[in-house]
């Protein structure tokens, strides 16, 4: 008699586990990425491309091709109108920049305002080298230093009396 309320607990946590299941593909069906077509594969690479190279303004650091997000897919959208209508991939950025900004460029472009993000890690390693090549320059001047008279004098003095201390401690044994 007590293998039936077993049974029954086993099928539940069956059923449980099979419920769960169900709900995950769910949620994994809903957040498949829609794939855009293109009769011409031409077009279809530029927007791989294209898409590998817009960043998602909503999420951090990811592309527009790996976003979930409902900003992403806007812009998916426009990207392969735009490409489908024949608009260049300079045309697509620009239209993209205009209107989300220069965060939605990986790399950035080179103008007047974006000259210290391009120039300071050049500027940083010219930076670093005239540093080291002026700590090794002292060191060279610095061990090339003679020593004065005085101080001449004051380590002559100081190795006689060493090697007095050392000649008397060699003749007591």
């Amino acid at each position: 008699m007590a293998i039936a309320p077993l049974r029954s607990m086993q099928l539940k946590g069956l059923c449980v586990v099979v419920l769960c299941l169900l709900v995950w593909l769910a949620g994994i069906a809903q957040a498949a990425i829609e794939v855009q077509s293109f009769d011409d594969p031409h077009l279809s690479e530029r927007y791989k491309g294209l898409s590998q190279k817009l960043r998602c303004p909503m999420c951090q650091n990811e592309s527009i091709a790996a976003s979930n997000s409902p900003i992403s897919a806007d812009m998916r959208e426009r990207v392969a109108n735009m490409l489908r209508d024949g608009a260049s991939n300079k045309t697509i950025k620009q239209t993209m920049v205009q209107r989300f900004g220069d965060y939605v460029l990986y790399k950035p472009r080179l103008e007047a305002r974006t000259w210290l993000l391009w120039g300071l890690p050049i500027g940083l390693v010219a930076l670093g080298g005239v540093i080291v090549t002026v700590f090794v320059v002292r060191r060279r001047r610095h061990t090339e230093e003679t020593l004065s008279d005085n101080e001449r004098q004051r380590l002559e003095g100081l190795t006689s009396r060493h090697d007095s201390t050392d000649t008397h401690s060699r003749d007591e044994p």
